[in-house]
């Protein structure tokens, strides 16, 4: 939705896994290891050093990554590509929770060094590695015979549940880091909620993303396991200017500049040292009722989000990239006090502190079992500080008219890892060593 602050989901914690679990779970406890490792030889024998080659030569992102079409950004860097690039109009993605069930601190490290090493080829392409005429192929043919480079973006996040007694990581976790609570109006369900690692892979081509989920689940199938997953897209302009979401309004028009991520959403201050160069990751499964929002006339639609569907412009403007008047509408009268983007953003000195980074995707399943459709937005939202600026925005939100046409049921709360700097380095490496 446009400005959408977002709703959150329900806290669900769970368990730590012991081998001892994996064994009445009928998940594998022994070999994982070796797989890993075995995984690693595999990837090594594809050529490590052309594979960091290609990665840091693939396209440079734009230099206004909020409002421009980037191109995919190089894998290596100070910072995991994803968040502030802007996907690009058409764009796909899968958004994805696992469960870690590496039985020790070592096998976390091998997974992580697994995922990395899967990610760099993924989105660098290039020949998969060559394996004897007996074996299983290397890779599953989905994209070809040679993965194609520069059209991956992969991002990776941890959530709170990672840093339980399981791997001795308790006393690094970063400070705002917790499972997602539920909110008023939320409708959260637990299999849909939380996860110890979060997985986004985005790209042009529904194909590209499948194929990646797929090398990457079955490189770490003994460390680590699907929770949850949704499929989304990005709509292409419609004629023009920012994308609609599935309720045809345009999602995301007034997210912060560029030159305020700094201040707004890469973590700072009192946080562990390894932190640096991450963010916080609101993630929100949202499902829309369309066919009771269809039933509502344009004038109500307009006055819940508080702008033109066809336009995007504030009620009180004429283009999408307005700012609202709300100085001249103290009443409401122009733009309702109860409109989306009013309450999201009241554009107050108090208030300006809570805006986050803003990146949705829509999603559709179908139907559900009662034969109504079943679409919806992946809600993303990125941010140095959840509770002063996501939950801030939730709270303002409360009970807004749009609750009667939404029902989160899914999502969580995760630490965007740092970028992985070189062909040495892997997601979380300072974390683990």
């Amino acid at each position: 939705m446009t400005e959408r602050r977002d709703d959150t989901h329900g806290s669900h914690t769970h368990p730590a896994h012991s081998a001892t679990d994996d064994a009445n779970s009928g998940r594998p406890s022994v070999g994982r290891r070796s797989f890993l490792r075995n995984a690693l030889a595999v990837t090594g024998a594809g050529g490590a050093a052309a594979v960091a080659a290609a990665c840091d030569s693939r396209p440079a992102a734009t230099a206004d990554p909020a409002t421009a079409e980037a191109a995919v950004p190089a894998f290596h860097g100070a910072r995991q590509a994803g968040i502030a690039e802007q996907a690009p109009p058409g764009s796909q993605t899968i958004m994805t929770s696992f469960d870690v069930i590496a039985a020790d601190r070592g096998e976390l490290t091998d997974l992580m060094r697994t995922l990395t090493d899967q990610a760099r080829r993924l989105c660098s392409g290039g020949l998969p590695a060559a394996v004897g005429i007996t074996g299983p192929p290397s890779d599953s043919g989905v994209l070809g015979p040679d993965v194609p480079g520069g059209e991956l973006t992969a991002t990776v996040g941890v959530g709170a549940t990672l840093f339980d007694d399981r791997f001795g990581l308790a006393t690094q976790r970063p400070t705002g880091l917790t499972t997602m609570p539920t909110f008023p109006n939320d409708n959260l369900q637990t299999p849909w909620c939380h996860g110890d690692l979060s997985l986004q892979l985005t790209a042009a081509d529904a194909d590209t993303c499948v194929h990646a989920l797929r090398e990457i689940t079955r490189a770490t199938r003994g460390a680590m396991q699907p929770r949850w997953r949704m499929n989304g897209f990005i709509s292409p302009r419609r004629p023009q200017g920012t994308p609609r979401n599935l309720f045809g309004f345009k999602d995301g028009i007034a997210n912060p500049a560029p030159a305020e991520f700094d201040h707004r959403i890469w973590v700072a201050g009192n946080e562990p040292a390894w932190t640096a160069g991450g963010t916080y990751q609101v993630v929100r499964l949202i499902r829309m009722l369309v066919e009771f929002w269809d039933r509502v006339d344009i004038l109500e639609q307009e006055n819940m989000f508080g702008r033109a569907r066809d336009t995007g412009a504030p009620l009180s403007g004429n283009q999408e990239t307005d700012d609202p008047d709300y100085t001249n509408d103290p009443e409401g009268m122009v733009i309702p006090l109860t409109a989306h983007i009013r309450l999201a953003n009241p554009r107050t000195s108090d208030t300006d502190g809570s805006r986050i980074l803003r990146r949705a995707f829509n999603y559709d399943r179908g139907t559900d079992a009662v034969g109504n459709l079943d679409q919806g937005l992946i809600f993303l939202a990125y941010q140095r500080d959840v509770r002063d600026q996501f939950e801030a925005v939730q709270h303002r939100l409360k009970d807004e008219p749009l609750v009667d046409y939404i029902s989160p049921f899914g999502g969580g709360y995760f630490f965007i890892l740092p970028g992985v700097r070189d062909e040495k380095d892997f997601y979380g490496r300072a974390l683990l060593t």
